[in-house]
């Protein structure tokens, strides 16, 4: 699960880095580029994708 989860994530972060680039007009070529919203949609996209890497690998409670 935890394996899935954090390719997951990392598949997230890599796509909304895409976007961010897109949407910032720093990658062209596409119909996102220098389209605003792309680069407010990858932001969200990579904090998903950072929170769910944080959540799945965070520690769990310790047994005594």
């Amino acid at each position: 699960m935890k394996l899935f989860g954090t390719i997951g994530g990392v598949l997230l972060i890599l796509l909304g880095a895409l976007w961010i680039l897109q949407g910032a007009n720093l990658l062209a070529g596409s119909v996102m580029s220098g389209q605003s919203q792309w680069l407010y949609i990858g932001i969200v996209v990579v904090l998903a994708g950072a929170a769910l890497i944080y959540w799945l690998r965070r520690p769990g409670p310790t047994r005594r």
